[in-house]
This record gives C-alpha cells, structure tokens and sequence, in this order.
C-alpha cells in the first residue's frame, strides 16, 4: 500500500493538464478512480475510458472514494485562465485550498482528495498548492517536488522548440535515441537592445526557478503552519536583497550601470520586453511591454489598483521608519527594533498574512507587481493576460523586476542605515586574527586568486511537462553561465582554547561600471554572499579549505533539475536524497555563485570574517538532524530556527563609517581581505553528468 501511496504523489506531478485517469510514467501506471470522480464531460463513458488507458499499464493505483468537498472557492479561477500568487483574489483561494488539502487526515485521503480536485480546479493552482502540502505535510515528506521547469515547461523555453519536442517523440519511440533539443541562448531581443545583455542572468532557468522554489516554500497566504516561519519577513528582505546585489554586479561586469529604482510610478518605462514564452493554460504568449509605455490605473473584475494608492502605501511606510514603530490592527504601536523590526517590515511590505496591518500599509509589493503586469491592458479593453511580471516563475526574467525590487529593498536599506552602527565588541573575536584567504581554481596549473567563468550547455527534461503529446525522456539543451569549481584557503591564529566561530565569506566589488571606485556606503549595499559555516578553531595556527560546491547561499544543478526517479526504481540511497529535494530544492542555483567577471578580468575584493560563535549560536527547538544544509542563507532550515543569531547580512547591514572596505577590515584582526579577478571566457562546454 504504501508504494502504491508514493506513487500515486509522484503521478500527480506529472502531465498537469491531462485529466488524472490518463496513464502516466511513461504510460506505465495509471490511476483506477471511482466513477463519482470523473468530471461531467467524462460520465457516461467511465468504462471506455478506464480501459483505454488502464489495461495496458503495469501498475494501477486503486483511489478510495471520499465525500466531495466544496470547491466552489476555487472555481473562481477559470480552468484557462493564468494563476498568479500576486493577486489577493487568487491568493487567498490558493490558502484555502492548501488548508483543504493539509487538513485530510492521512495519507490515503490526503491523495483521494488530491486525485478528486485535480480535474476540478485551476491546473497552475493545483500544482501550486498540491506541492506545498506534499512539502509541509509529515506524512509526505519522502515525496520529492519535481522542478517547475519540467511541469510547465513552455513557462521557461522558446516555442518552437515544442514542435520539435513533439516530432522527436512520436516518431522516436526509445526515448535513449531522441534527439537533444537545442535553446537559442538569446531568443528575446538583439543585441542591439543593452538590456539584453544581462539576458542570461535574468532568462537563466535555474534563477527563475529559485524565485519559484522559495516563494513555495515561503507562501504568503495559507494555515498558519505554513506561513509562520522563523524570521520570515527577514528572509523575503535578505534573498531579494542578494538578487538586487548580485545583478547589479553583473550589469557592471556588461558594462552598465546599476539598475534604476522605480520610484516614480507616474513616469514612462524607458525598457521594453517582449518575452517570447507561451502561458501554459491558455497556449497564448505571454504580453509584451513596449518601451516608453506608462503604468496606469487597473481596473479589472477582481483586481483594481490605483497608483495613488499604491504611493500612500509606500509613504506610510517611510512614515513609519522614520517613527521607530509600525501600528498594528488595534492602534498599538510596535517597536521597529534591531532585533525584530526587519522580520516586520518584510512581512508588512511583501503583505503576507503576517503582516501587522494590511488596512494601514497595504499590499506595496504584490501590488507593485499587477500594476506592472497590467501596463499593456489595464482595463481589460483587448482582454490580454498579464505579462511575466505577474507570475511567480517569471517575474525575473523582465528588466523592471530589478528596477521595482531596488525600490522594494531602498525601503529595506533606509531602515537598516536608521540602526546604530555595529560596535567593537560585535565586529570582533578577541584572539582570533585571520591572518590571510585565497582562492584557487581546483586544477593544475591555475593562478591563485583568479577565477573564471564561461558558458556551459546542460541538458534539462521537459518530457514530463508534454501534455497529450509522447511518453518518455525529451531533452531540451540550454546555455547558462557557469564557473571553474574553486577552493578557499583560509588560515587562522587563535591565541585562546578551543571555541567555534562563524566564517563569512563575501566577494565585494571595487569599481562601478565606469571604473569609478565605489564609496563604502555602495560597497556593502552590493557585498555579496558566497559561503557562511561554522569553523571549530584549535589553540595556535588553523587552516580551514572550502570548495565552492558547499555554499551555504546555493543548491547544486542536480537539485535545481533533478529528473524525478520512479519510485519502483529507487534505492534507499536516492529515496534519501529525493526526500531533500522538496526544501532543499530551494536555494540559488550553483551555476550563478559567481558573478560573470569580464574577459580582461574584473577586480573584487574577497571578504572573510569569523564572527564569535556564542554571538551567532542559536538554540534549536527542534534537535531532531536537519534534513539539509544547502542554501540555509537564503531559505532557513525546514522545521527549525534559523541558523544564525545575527542579522542576515551581518556585518554588511548596517552603517560603516570607514571610507573603504580595507580601512574597515584592518579595525578587526578577525577579518581579512584579498584583491581577486574574475575573468570570463566567451567558450562553451557542455556539461559533464558528475560535477564537483
């Protein structure tokens, strides 16, 4: 029974829009359903249909009848309409169905419960709510979520690759012999457009299906044991703020400037984007935003928005940083602390449901979002859809994500910039001096502090994601920047006894796009994290090495695409490692660490410091092992604390009065720095399948 269970979980991954009783895996299992589970267009014909697509598959799974809940909450989303967490309307359906779905009282009727709603709703809304029960419920844990690249394929990939798709798969049968499909690296604009040059960075899948992942595992509306996590708000902040940074950088390392804030809703957008994928409910390609167009008022059935409102939103924010204190829904002042003030602001701003006070502050972020997303057709005159800017797993693929997420985190930084600056005792580690750090490429023959990137071709499946098209493996092939595995070298004089530390490791940018220096105040704002662990330091000299792979900001290609294995085919060893996927495939794709770097070699300054541990130590209440490590700074441990008493960010996130990072560093004998150069090569290596 039970692996019949486990493969029924996995099944409903599979084939989204193709009602539930059709075979998947392959065409290998099928699904045996009550009669009272098929829908109106299919009864009369259940007989038919059950043979059709169950005599010829190795394993059916037999579904119990349940009593039918009432879904005519989710109904309000049309079967082809687009779903789109940023809605209100749309999210506040999705935390229902997520309460229905967590609230069955066993395995057994959490999937006939799921097998049952499949047909009846919204297939995106489906899927988006199914996997964060499949990832919240305990009795499901050892389900992994498969990436949302292979279930909505056509949300991630040109077009015309489908036509493709489709012919290698019907008429090559042994999915081993078909042919690997080929992505145009820059299908959206020419070069002749600047802002395509970040192309690759903003279209990345993996970057886009991080975005996903975190806003899955994060959701801002749902039962409480879903949305209540520690330092929530915070983490919305902090993962946002890496993105900001992180693009930034590259746009220099393109010779750009930084991206602009979007501050003023009232003035023209100068970028335009056309993103060329199709919507995978409606088959329609998603709307383009023409350049120079202007945001305008929305007022749609369900989904009005008005800039002015929008504007007070973000003044009674600024009001209350300026005050010290948010007011909540019974008129009590709550205190903008050092401690707790961040996780406010970041649940208030996003608005989930955590938020203090949504009638006061509003819905600044989601709403910033529609406004966007709406700018082609804000009254629904020509009745298009909204553009990518709308939608969890493409939002950062537009340029104006960037822009209206630097405003987002502007509200953050002037927050930050209004806490006293860190003191003596909580920048230093009394007897800890790290006397150097190094970087080298993990080969022969390589310079130290001199690292490299390029172009990689890797392969991702989107077989699974084919609706009513063949069974089987089909390969998409697609180009993403990718670095030279390296290792750090760090060494480290303790003059005390044994004691633990915290190392960070940030890689910082020296000069704009221009070659201009950078101030410190634009320094810190754009440090990037690279790794944080915790070191056990010995009396007298240490040595601590560090490969690249283990940051504790990404998750490797693997977990970002990992191919769901069947589970008659798993082994105790990958049924372990799946089991991870569902929180640990959360976390910054590996392939983008670093940032681009410049053919000439882009200079940085490598930062590492070790933070006393009784500062950083945090006191789990949960002592059970932790399913994973991976990305912990962007996405948390599941089921527990936080892992790092400091604020994210630290020593970054607040005021620094020195004029440069090497003044600041040589304060504290417990950091160091280190001149490195990036140097990118425009050559292209195809994937090897064991990467370290």
């Amino acid at each position: 029974m039970e692996n019949n269970e486990l493969k029924a979980l996995e099944l409903l991954f599979q084939r989204p829009l193709e009602p539930v009783f059709t075979s998947r895996d392959n065409g290998k299992a099928a699904f045996d359903v009550p009669d009272t589970f098929y829908t109106d267009r299919f009864s009369g014909v259940e007989v038919e249909l059950q043979s059709r697509f169950g005599d010829d598959v190795d394993v059916r799974i037999p579904i119990r009848d349940i009593a039918k809940p009432n879904l005519d909450f989710a109904k309000q989303i049309g079967l082809k309409e687009n779903f789109y967490i940023f809605i209100d309307k749309h999210k506040r359906i999705a935390g229902q169905l997520i309460k229905l779905f967590l609230d069955a009282k066993d395995r057994s009727t959490f999937i006939s419960l799921a097998v049952y709603v499949k047909d009846r709703v919204n297939p995106m809304l489906f899927q988006y709510c199914y996997s964060i029960a499949v990832a919240h419920r305990k009795d499901t844990s050892m389900v992994p979520i498969p990436p949302v690249a292979e279930i909505f394929p056509a949300n991630f990939i040109e077009p015309s690759l489908f036509k493709d798709a489709r012919t290698e798969g019907s008429l090559i049968k042994n999915s081993g012999d078909r042919m690997t499909i080929d992505m145009s690296q820059n299908f959206t604009a020419s070069d002749r457009e600047e802002e395509q040059r970040l192309a690759y960075f903003r279209e990345d899948i993996g970057v886009n299906m991080h975005h996903w992942h975190w806003h899955l595992v994060y959701p801002g509306e749902g039962p409480d044991e879903v949305v209540r996590k520690d330092r929530r708000g915070e983490l919305f902040y902090y993962m946002h703020h890496q993105i900001i940074a992180r693009y930034n950088v590259d746009r220099f390392c393109n010779g750009l400037s930084r991206a602009r804030l979007l501050n003023n809703l009232r003035e023209a957008i100068p970028e335009g984007y056309f993103p060329k994928i199709l919507s995978s409910l409606n088959n329609r390609t998603f709307p383009a935003r023409i350049a120079g167009q202007s945001l305008r008022n929305v007022e749609r059935v369900d989904n009005t928005i008005e800039i002015t409102e929008v504007e007070r939103w973000a003044d009674r924010i600024h009001q209350a940083i300026d005050q010290g204190y948010v007011v909540d829904r019974n008129n009590k002042q709550i205190p903008l602390d050092e401690v707790r003030g961040i996780d406010i602001l970041g649940d208030l701003i996003e608005a989930s449901a955590l938020t203090v006070n949504r009638q006061l502050y509003g819905n600044l972020h989601n709403m910033g979002h529609n406004l966007i997303s709406l700018a082609h057709d804000p009254d629904a005159r020509f009745r298009e859809d909204i553009s990518v800017m709308g939608d969890v797993t493409t939002a950062m693929r537009d340029p104006i994500f960037y822009r209206w997420h630097s405003f987002i985190d502007q509200i953050f930084t002037k927050f930050k910039d209004l806490l006293p600056a860190y003191d003596n005792n909580q920048l230093g580690f009394n007897g800890v001096s790290v006397d150097s750090i190094a970087v080298q490429i993990r080969a022969k023959g390589t310079t130290p502090n001199t690292l490299a990137t390029y172009w990689q071709n890797s392969d991702i499946d989107i077989g699974a994601g084919l609706d009513f098209g063949p069974n089987g493996a089909i390969y998409a092939r697609y180009t993403h920047l990718q670095y030279a595995p390296f290792s750090y070298d760090i060494r480290v004089t303790n003059s005390g006894g044994n004691r633990k530390g915290t190392c960070r490791i940030f890689i910082c940018p020296k000069a704009d796009e221009r070659g201009a220096p950078l101030r410190m105040n634009e320094i810190k704002n754009m440090a990037i994290e690279l790794d944080k662990f915790t070191v056990t330091l010995n009396p007298g000299e240490n040595t601590i090495r560090r490969r690249s792979s283990e940051s504790s900001v990404t998750i490797p290609f693997e977990r970002s695409f990992r191919r769901t294995i069947p589970s008659d085919q798993q082994t105790a060893e990958n049924q372990a490692a799946l089991s991870e996927f569902r929180f640990c495939g959360c976390g910054w794709p590996d392939h983008m660490l670093l940032p681009k770097g410049t053919p000439s070699g882009m200079e940085f300054d490598l930062y590492c410091m070790i933070s006393d541990y009784t500062g950083d130590e945090v006191i789990q209440t949960n002592d059970g092992p932790s399913i994973c490590g991976d990305a912990e700074s962007f996405c948390g441990l599941k089921d527990k604390l936080y892992p790092d008493k400091r604020s994210m960010g630290f020593p970054f996130d607040r005021p620094i009065s020195s004029g440069n990072l090497g003044e600041f560093t040589n304060q504290y004998p417990n950091m160091a720095i280190t001149p490195i150069k990036i140097v990118f090569s425009n050559k292209h290596i195809n994937r090897q399948k064991n990467r370290d």
